[in-house]
C-alpha cells in the first residue's frame, strides 16, 4: 500500500498559517502534519490541524446541495443546477425590483485565500451589492497602530530571535500561534525574560517568567505606569523622542497627570509588577512586544494599544532588531487587489460588521431582501445574536456556503456544500507572518462538494458577464498573484512550497514613518473615564477566549458538550454560594445563556471566562449576551464590553 504526500498550507482563521503535508492513501486523507521545509513553522502544526482529517470525513458534513422554499420546511437534496438556477433567478428578480443593493454579500474570515477576491468580483460584475465594513477581529488594532506608525507593519516573527525579552500582551501563542513557542523558549534559554499580560490564565502562562493580570480594558494605565518608571530612571530613548517622533511632550504631560501608584490602582496591578516590566524593558532590551487579538475587543481599545506603542517608543524598541510592537500582517496585501472589482460600479452600501444585525434591520431604500454568506457563521459569531437572527429571518432568501449545518445554515434557503482547503487549488498569505504558501489539492472533493471558486464560475454562467469571470483557477491565480511574481516567485515555484514576501524583518529601521511628518506619532489625548466603566448589576466582564482545540465556530454538533463551561473565581463562587459543576444562568442586558460552572483559584474576581464559538443550536451561543457596538477606532467589535451576572439555575 503506497502513501503519497502533498504540500499545502492551512487556510483557516489563524495567524500561524502553517505549512502542511497531507498524507494520502488510496485517495483518502489519513494524516495532516507540519511541513518541515517551512522556514517559520518548521514541521510543527497545532492539534486543530491533526484533527482536521476527522472534519473532512465527518458524517455530519453536508456533501450535496440542499434547498427549501421556506425555513419551516425540511431540507431536500437538489442538483447543483437546481440550486444555482434558484439563486440566479432570485438575484435577477430582486435586482430588477429593488436594485442590486437589496442583496447583501457577507464574506467571512473562515478562509482568506487569493481566489476569494473573486467572490466580490462576481458581485461587482453583477452590478455591485451591499457588502460589509469593519471587523469582528483585528480592525481596532490595525486602525490604532496606523495612527501611531502611519501604516501598521509588524516585525517578522523570526526577528524575535534577536530579542532579549518578550512581552506577550494579551496573546496566547500556546493555543493560537504555535510557531512562536520555539522562539519564546529560545529567548528564555539564553537567559532572557518573557512576560505575559492577560487578565485570564491561559496555556501560555507556562511559557512566561511572570503573568501580570490587569483589569480588562485598562491596559493603557499599565503601559503608562511602566513608561513613567522608565522615565523616572532616565532610561528613555530621548533621541528617538526628539528626532523621530511628534507629540512626545504632549504625551509626557498626559503621563504626569497620574502617579505610578494611581495608574497601577486603576488597572488593578501591583506596583511591583509594573516595576518588573520596566526592569525588563531597561535591562533586557531589545524587547519584542506582541499584541493579542483580545486587546482589540474593547470600545476604547485604541487608548491601550496606542499607550503600548508609546511605551515601545519611550523604551527604545521601535525600528530596532528584536524590538517592535507587533500586531499582525495584511493577508490580502500580496495580491493584485484590482480583482476585487470595486472600480466597476459607483460606491455601494456597506454595513458595519460589529452591528450587522441592527444594520440589516435598519437598511432601507432598498431593504435587504437576500443574504449570501460564505466562510462565515454570523448568526453564531456576530454580537447580539437576537438581532442577527431576526435580521436573517427577515430576509426573504438566504444562501449559505459551508461544510456543516450550523446556526447560520439553519436560517438559509439554499445550502451549497463547499470543499475544504484539502480539496482545492489556491494560494494563501498570512496575518501572522511574511510567507505565502501553496494550497494544493490532496484529495478529490468529497461527495458533490465544490470550491467557492467553482461555485461562482458556475453561477456566473447564468449571467451575461460569464465570459469575464469564467477562467481556470490557474489563469486567475497567475493574475491575482502578479505582485508575488514581480518579487521573483514563479507560480510553479509557489506550487512547490512557501515564498517569503518582500517585507522588512525590522520595520521602520530607518526611523522614517509613513506619516505626513515622516515621524512616529505619540497620542496627544487621553480619556481615563472611557476605561473605567462598571455596572454593579452585572459585576463580571465576560471574556470569550480562543479555544485550544477549535477555531471559532468551526466544529460539529457532536463536538459540543451539553452546556458551555464558564469559569468564575473560586472566591466569587463561594460568595454567591455556587459550587463547581452547578448549572447556572449567565445574564446580560442582551440575553441569557445556561452554562456549567467551573471555579478557579487565583482568577480575577471581576471576570467570567468562557471559550467562544459554540453553536446556539447546541445550547451554547454566548453571543446571545454580547452587545452590538463598534470600537471608536477601526470599526472593530468590542465583545469584551459585555458585563454579566451569574445566578444558580433553578
Amino acid at each position: 500500500m503506497h502513501d503519497t504526500t502533498v504540500v499545502t498550507t492551512c487556510t483557516r482563521d489563524c495567524p500561524n498559517t502553517c505549512g502542511l503535508v497531507a498524507t494520502v492513501r488510496e485517495g483518502r486523507l489519513i494524516k495532516l502534519g507540519g511541513d518541515p521545509r517551512h522556514p517559520l513553522t518548521r514541521g510543527k502544526a497545532c492539534v486543530k490541524a491533526a484533527r482536521y482529517v476527522r472534519r473532512v470525513y465527518s458524517p455530519e458534513r453536508i456533501t450535496r446541495p440542499l434547498v427549501r422554499a421556506h425555513r419551516d420546511e425540511p431540507w431536500r437534496t437538489a442538483s447543483w443546477d437546481e440550486a444555482l438556477d434558484s439563486i440566479a433567478a432570485r438575484m435577477k428578480s430582486i435586482a430588477a425590483e429593488s436594485g442590486p443593493e437589496a442583496i447583501l454579500y457577507y464574506q467571512g474570515y473562515g478562509e482568506r485565500t487569493a481566489l476569494k477576491l473573486l467572490n466580490r468580483y462576481f458581485f461587482n460584475l453583477f452590478g455591485g451589492v451591499t457588502t460589509t465594513t469593519g471587523s469582528l477581529c483585528g480592525g481596532t488594532g490595525q486602525g490604532s497602530q496606523n495612527l501611531d506608525f502611519g501604516c501598521r507593519i509588524s516585525h517578522d516573527p523570526l526577528d524575535h530571535l534577536n530579542s532579549r525579552s518578550m512581552i506577550l500582551w494579551g496573546r496566547n501563542p500556546a493555543s493560537t500561534n504555535v510557531s512562536l513557542i520555539p522562539i519564546i523558549r529560545e529567548i528564555r534559554q539564553r537567559g532572557g525574560r518573557v512576560a505575559l499580560i492577560d487578565p485570564v490564565f491561559s496555556k501560555s502562562a507556562g511559557l512566561a517568567d511572570r503573568h501580570v493580570r490587569p483589569r480588562p480594558g485598562t491596559d493603557a494605565f499599565l503601559a503608562m505606569a511602566v513608561a513613567r518608571l522608565i522615565l523616572a530612571k532616565g532610561a528613555e530613548d530621548r533621541a528617538f523622542m526628539e528626532n523621530h517622533a511628534e507629540g512626545a511632550q504632549s504625551y509626557l504631560r498626559i503621563l504626569e497627570e497620574f502617579s505610578v501608584e494611581e495608574m497601577c490602582a486603576r488597572c488593578d496591578v501591583a506596583v511591583d509588577d509594573a516595576t518588573y516590566l520596566a526592569d525588563l524593558l531597561i535591562r533586557h532590551n531589545p524587547t519584542s512586544t506582541l499584541l493579542g487579538w483580545g486587546m482589540h475587543r474593547h470600545e476604547n481599545a485604541h487608548f491601550s494599544i496606542r499607550a503600548i506603542d508609546a511605551l515601545g517608543a519611550i523604551s527604545g524598541n521601535i525600528g530596532v532588531p528584536g524590538g517592535g510592537v507587533s500586531q499582525g500582517f495584511e493577508e490580502y496585501g500580496p495580491y493584485d487587489q484590482k480583482f476585487w472589482g470595486d472600480d466597476l460600479n459607483p460606491p455601494r452600501r456597506a454595513l458595519l460588521l460589529p452591528r450587522i444585525g441592527e444594520e440589516i434591520l435598519r437598511a432601507s431604500n432598498p431593504g435587504i431582501r437576500m443574504i449570501y454568506v460564505t466562510a462565515a457563521n454570523p448568526v453564531c459569531m456576530a454580537p447580539n445574536t437576537a438581532k442577527v437572527s431576526a435580521a436573517f429571518r427577515r430576509a426573504e432568501f438566504v444562501v449559505y456556503s459551508g461544510h456543516f449545518q450550523d446556526d447560520t445554515a439553519d436560517l438559509a434557503h439554499v445550502f451549497l456544500p463547499a470543499t475544504t482547503f484539502l480539496e482545492e487549488e489556491d494560494v494563501m498569505a498570512s496575518y501572522g507572518h511574511n510567507y505565502v504558501g501553496p494550497v494544493n489539492p490532496a484529495i478529490r472533493p468529497v461527495g458533490e462538494c465544490r470550491s467557492e471558486f467553482r461555485m461562482f464560475c458556475d453561477l456566473a454562467d447564468r449571467f451575461p458577464f460569464a465570459e469575464r469571470f469564467r477562467r481556470s483557477a490557474r489563469e486567475w491565480l497567475f493574475d491575482i498573484c502578479g505582485p508575488i511574481r514581480e518579487q521573483g516567485c514563479s507560480m510553479e515555484a509557489l506550487r512547490q512550497g512557501t515564498f517569503r514576501l518582500n517585507a522588512p524583518m525590522v520595520p521602520y529601521a530607518d526611523k522614517i514613518f509613513p506619516t505626513p511628518s515622516g515621524k512616529f506619532r505619540f497620542p496627544t489625548s487621553f480619556d481615563p473615564q472611557a476605561l473605567d466603566r462598571t455596572d454593579p448589576s452585572y459585576p463580571y466582564r465576560l471574556l470569550t477566549t480562543a479555544p485550544h482545540g477549535f477555531i471559532c465556530s468551526e466544529r460539529t454538533m457532536a463536538e459540543h458538550a451539553p452546556l458551555p463551561v464558564v469559569v468564575l473565581a473560586k472566591e466569587e463562587a463561594v460568595r454567591l454560594q455556587l459550587r463547581e459543576g452547578d448549572t447556572v444562568r449567565v445574564e446580560s442586558p442582551a440575553g441569557m445563556v445556561r452554562a456549567r460552572l467551573e471555579t478557579r483559584a487565583g482568577q480575577r474576581r471581576d471576570v467570567l471566562v468562557s471559550e467562544r464559538g459554540g453553536w446556539l443550536k447546541a445550547g451554547h451561543g454566548l453571543n446571545r449576551l454580547t452587545r452590538d457596538i463598534s470600537s471608536v477606532v477601526g470599526s472593530g467589535t468590542p465583545y469584551y464590553e459585555t458585563s454579566v451576572r451569574v445566578v444558580l439555575d433553578s
